[in-house]
C-alpha cells in the first residue's frame, strides 16, 4: 500500500493522467491528486515525473517495502527538505518548521551559509542555515530504506539551439503553448485573480486568462510605482485592478513575519512587498496567477545583454542574478571566514554542463538552477502559503522551457531589447506598447526608506547588538551603514542583507 505522506502543488495535466491511470475525474482535487501520485508511482516508479506537468514536491511511503520516495519538480517551484537524525531516521517535509519540531532534530546554526548569503542574498544550493537540514534540489528524487538513502537527479536543463526557425515561428510556438497552459492552469469551477505589474509577463498571462480582477502593489513615490502602468494595462484589457499601497511603516513592520514564514533569511527587498501583496490579495481570493519563469527562460534581465561581452570570464564570477559582496569585503566584516567556501563553487557543475554553449545560455542556466529555486520560487511559495493564498505560475512549465531550450539566443536578447520572441508572442493579445514596455522589475523604495530615521531604528539597533557581534565585526558593518547614510546609496543591499539575516536569526535562535 502506498501512502501520500507529504504533498504541496498543482498537477496541470491531471485530466490526461486520470484517463491513463484509471482515476475518477469527479473526485475532489485533493483526492484526485493523491490518487495520481500513488498510481503514477505504481505505474512508472521513479520515472513518474516524466509524465507530470505542474508544480509539486511530495513524499510517498510504501508500506510493503518500507521505502520512502520523495520528489521535487523539475524547477523547484515547491520546497522540500530532509534531515537524517543521529539514529539514522529521516525527517522530511515541505516546511523546515515541521522538521525542527520532531523528535531527533538537533537545532544548530549552519554559520558557513552566512558567507554564501552575504553575496547572493538568498540560500543557494542544497545546504540551509539549519545544520543538517538539506534541500532536495530541483529535478531530484530521494529514496530512503533501511536507514540508507540515495538522491538521484532525474532531470536537468538541456539546450539545443535550432537555427531553422524565424522569429515569427518562435512567437507562434510560444503563443500556442501558453494557450495550452492557460487551459490547464485551473478548472472551470475555479475562479482566479492575477498579480499584475507593469511588465509583459504578468500582462501576457492576464490577457490569455479569464481573470476579471488584478492585484498590484504601489507606493506613494511615483518613481517606483508600477501600479500606474498596471492599471493602464487592466483598463485596456477590460479588467478590474486593485491597488495595495505599501507604506514604509507597513514594510518594516512585516519583516519579522516574512523571515519567520520564509524559514530561511532572504535579502530580496521585493519579498517584503510581495508578502504584503499576498496578504491583501488573500482577502478576496484563494487563487492567483503570477508570471515567474519567463525572464530566466527567455532572456528577460537587462544584464543578459552583456553576456557576449563577458564571454568565458563568466565562469570566474557569475553566480546568478545577485552578487552584492566581494570576498575581500566579506573577509573584513565576518567573524568567521573560510577562503575556500566560495559562491562560485555552487555553480561549477552548471558551467561544466553548458560547456560549448553561448554566454547567454550559460547565464540563463545558472539563474534557472540557482536563483529561481533559492529566491523567486521560495518567496512565491512561502509568502502565499503563509497568507492562505495559492499561486500558480503558468509560464513556469517544462513545455515552455522546451521552447526556450531550442531557441537561439538572438531571439531572446538583442542590442535594443530583451525577451524578444516572448514579447513578439505577446503582441498577439497585447498592444505593442505593453508587450515591448521596458522592464522595470519589482522595485521597492527601500533605498530611501533605509535612510529615514522614522523607520530604520530597528536596523540601527540590530547592527549594534550583541547578536550582530556573534557574526560580524560590528564596527565594519556600521561603517557600511554610516557610509550609506552619508550618501552612498549603493550600500543599501548590503545593509538589507545583513539586517534580514539578523531578523531571521532572532526569530529562530533567540525568540524560540
Amino acid at each position: 500500500m502506498i501512502e501520500v505522506k507529504e504533498y504541496r502543488g498543482h498537477i496541470r495535466n491531471w485530466e490526461s493522467l486520470c484517463e491513463e491511470l484509471g482515476i475518477d475525474k469527479t473526485l475532489s482535487r485533493e483526492k484526485r491528486e493523491n490518487e495520481i501520485l500513488i498510481k503514477a508511482y505504481q505505474k512508472w516508479d521513479t520515472k513518474m515525473a516524466d509524465h507530470m506537468h505542474g508544480m509539486f514536491a511530495f513524499a510517498l511511503w510504501d508500506n510493503d517495502t518500507e521505502k520512502l520516495f520523495c520528489l521535487r519538480d523539475h524547477f523547484g517551484t515547491k520546497p522540500f527538505y530532509y534531515y537524517i537524525t543521529e539514529s539514522g531516521d529521516i525527517l522530511y517535509g515541505n516546511d523546515i518548521r515541521k522538521i525542527i519540531s520532531q523528535k531527533g532534530f538537533v537545532k544548530e546554526l549552519n554559520e558557513k551559509m552566512l558567507q554564501i548569503y552575504m553575496s547572493l542574498t538568498y540560500v543557494a544550493g542544497e545546504d540551509t542555515f539549519f545544520k543538517g537540514v538539506k534541500k532536495l534540489m530541483p529535478g531530484c528524487f530521494l529514496v530512503w530504506q533501511n536507514k540508507k538513502f540515495s538522491i538521484t537527479r532525474y532531470w536537468k536543463p538541456e539546450f539545443a539551439p535550432d537555427d531553422t526557425k524565424s522569429l515569427d515561428d518562435w512567437a507562434d510556438e510560444i503563443h500556442k503553448t501558453v494557450k495550452q497552459m492557460m487551459r490547464e492552469v485551473k478548472t472551470d469551477d475555479e475562479t482566479a485573480q492575477s498579480f499584475l505589474s507593469g511588465g509583459v509577463d504578468s500582462s501576457y498571462v492576464l490577457a490569455m486568462s479569464d481573470v476579471e480582477v488584478t492585484n498590484s502593489c504601489g507606493y506613494d513615490d511615483e518613481r517606483f510605482d508600477e501600479s500606474i502602468l498596471a492599471r493602464k494595462t487592466a483598463d485596456i484589457l477590460g479588467r478590474k485592478n486593485s491597488r495595495c499601497l505599501v507604506t514604509p511603516q507597513d514594510y518594516f513592520d512585516i519583516v519579522p513575519y516574512v523571515m519567520y514564514n520564509m524559514e530561511q533569511p532572504l535579502g530580496d527587498a521585493s519579498a517584503i512587498a510581495f508578502a504584503i501583496g499576498c496578504r491583501e490579495t488573500a482577502k478576496s481570493t484563494k487563487l492567483c496567477y503570477s508570471g515567474e519563469g519567463a525572464d530566466e527562460f527567455f532572456g528577460g534581465y537587462n544584464m543578459y545583454r552583456n553576456a557576449e561581452r563577458y564571454g568565458e570570464n563568466l565562469k570566474t564570477f557569475y553566480v546568478g542574478n545577485t552578487n552584492i559582496m566581494k570576498e575581500e569585503e566579506k573577509q573584513k566584516i565576518l567573524k568567521n571566514y573560510d577562503p575556500d567556501f566560495l559562491p562560485i563553487n555552487l555553480v561549477k557543475y552548471i558551467y561544466d554542463e553548458t560547456e560549448g554553449l553561448d554566454p547567454l545560455t550559460k547565464m540563463s542556466d545558472v539563474d534557472i538552477q540557482i536563483w529561481l529555486e533559492g529566491d523567486i520560487y521560495l518567496n512565491v511559495d512561502k509568502m502565499s502559503t503563509a497568507a492562505g493564498l495559492e499561486i500558480r505560475m503558468p509560464l513556469t512549465d517544462r513545455r515552455i522551457f522546451d521552447i526556450a531550450s531550442r531557441m537561439p539566443s538572438c531571439y531572446k536578447v538583442n542590442e535594443e531589447q530583451n525577451k524578444v520572441a516572448l514579447r513578439t508572442a505577446a503582441t498577439k493579445v497585447l498592444p505593442e506598447e505593453i508587450a515591448f514596455r521596458k522592464k522595470l522589475g519589482f522595485i521597492v523604495p527601500i533605498r530611501m526608506w533605509l535612510a529615514d530615521e522614522n523607520y530604520n531604528q530597528d536596523v540601527r539597533d540590530k547592527f549594534h547588538s550583541d547578536m550582530a557581534a556573534k557574526f560580524f565585526n560590528v564596527e565594519e558593518i556600521n561603517a557600511i551603514f554610516d557610509d550609506y547614510i552619508g550618501g552612498n546609496s549603493d550600500n543599501w543591499r548590503k545593509i538589507w542583507t545583513i539586517y534580514t539575516f539578523l531578523v531571521w536569526y532572532e526569530e529562530y535562535f533567540v525568540k524560540r
